[in-house]
Order: structure tokens, then sequence, then C-alpha cells
């Protein structure tokens, strides 16, 4: 997933880094399997229409935006008890 998004660049890396992130503290706090990391990365990959980067608030918005995908695939999870 890390070299899909890097060759699609743009805003996909910050938003694979993002969610990734989310997915990794949830698995630190033992909320989230480590199988299930990935899982919850490519489904927030998959929502995302990459766009340029031209200023930093592009990234910080990709970022943003990534986070809160991932937290909510995180409760969906949750909820359906995977």
């Amino acid at each position: 997933m890390a070299q899909e998004a890097a060759r699609t660049g743009g805003t996909a890396p910050a938003v694979m880094n993002a969610a990734n992130e989310v997915a990794v503290a949830a698995f630190l706090g033992r909320r989230l399997n480590f199988a299930s990391i990935a899982g919850v990365i490519e489904s927030v990959l998959q929502q995302h229409e990459a766009g340029p980067v031209q200023v930093l608030e592009d990234a910080l918005a990709a970022d943003a935006w990534a986070r809160e995908r991932a937290h909510a695939a995180l409760t969906s999870r949750q909820a359906a008890g995977a």
C-alpha cells in the first residue's frame, strides 16, 4: 500500500501515513488486532481521491481527513465485533 501511495503521489502518502498512525495506535492500545491494521489503512485509501499538494495546508488537510476516516473505520470494526 505504501508503494502504491508513493506512486500515486499528491495527498496519497499523507493519507496512508495518517491512517497507519491511527491504526497502529489502536493496536498498541489493544483496540485492534495486528492483522486488522492493513484493513483500516486500505479502507481509508479506497475512500480517498488523491489531489495535488501545492502548499503545506493541502497535506495537513489530507492528514486530518484520513485520521477522521481511520477513526470511523475503527468504530465500525468495533461495532461489528471485528
